[in-house]
């Protein structure tokens, strides 16, 4: 009962970062889970079955507060599914044990693109020289790359997606998380089928789903409505961190460090998060005088 309660609490909170940045529940809940024992693919088929009904209701959530542009959101679908499908089935035929610190170091490596999004303050809008409206081939080849990293790594979509758009355009933040929400949804559902069909049934754990479903739609419409009103530098930069921090535990393992070695590596990961923090919030008083007080 207490694991499913956790399970719960990581799903609201995943749920919660995804909604209000365009990215994070997969990491989020895919970093916990690996490191509480759980190989790679049933991590990963677990989360992508329950995003397929937490992102159903962000999606939801989203169109109902004006947040979605249907050019974007339609382009990245179909290239997306294909691509989460892809993942699924090449995460699946390999041996879990093996890939569990190949998936750590993605996730790792995706917790570090966050950290560096948000503290130099990349979403920002019209910044001059960028794209206004992302052509369609670009939208379908991102769409296929975050796919196919969002189901390998348990989880991508957003922080490959929301990242690069946000870089490489000057659609509206909310827009763009809206958007990158509201596709998601497809996206899972290919994954989840991929997984279905090469590891059947037993990949998945129903107790599980249930709670980080049921915490994920319970969180969605609050973060649909928060992404409207709240800085977001700050908590993708925590969240960052903290992604970093969980996946680093499982290489430390891998590469087998020990003793004092291991003290060093996360003091040094700590210095690195405070530093990221500190630079996000100097960016934001920079570049965002008149909301500093924020």
């Amino acid at each position: 009962m207490r694991r499913l309660l956790t399970l719960a609490l990581v799903g609201f909170a995943a749920q919660m970062v995804d909604g209000a940045l365009g990215m994070g529940y997969g990491v989020t809940s895919s970093s916990l889970l690996i490191m509480n024992g759980i190989l790679p693919a049933m991590a990963s088929a677990s989360v992508h079955m329950a995003e397929v009904v937490t992102t159903m209701a962000s999606a939801v959530s989203h169109w109902r507060m004006r947040n979605v542009d249907r050019h974007i959101t339609l382009s990245l679908v179909a290239p997306g599914a294909i691509g989460a499908f892809a993942g699924a089935v090449l995460l699946a035929s390999l041996p879990g044990d093996i890939m569990k610190p190949y998936v750590a170091g993605m996730l790792f490596l995706l917790g570090v693109l966050i950290l560096v999004r948000f503290a130099r303050q990349q979403q920002l809008p019209h910044v001059p020289g960028l794209v206004r409206i992302p052509g369609k081939r670009f939208l379908s080849g991102l769409g296929f790359v975050a796919g196919l990293l969002d189901a390998t790594g348990g989880g991508g979509w957003g922080p490959v997606a929301t990242t690069t758009l946000l870089a490489r355009t000057a659609t509206p933040p909310r827009k763009v998380i809206g958007s990158v929400d509201s596709s998601e949804t497809v996206v899972a559902l290919a994954a989840s089928v991929g997984f279905l069909i090469t590891m059947g049934w037993n990949a998945f754990n129903i107790s599980w789903l249930l709670a980080l479903m049921i915490g994920g739609v319970v969180a969605a419409p609050l973060a649909a409505w928060l992404v409207c009103r709240m800085p977001a530098h700050l908590l993708g930069v925590f969240v960052g961190g903290l992604i970093v921090a969980t996946n680093a535990r499982t290489l430390v393992h891998a590469l087998g460090l020990a003793g004092p070695t291991i003290l060093y590596v996360y003091v040094a990961l700590t210095c690195v998060w405070l530093y990221f923090l500190a630079l996000a919030q100097y960016n934001r008083h920079r570049m965002l005088p008149s909301q500093a007080g924020d």
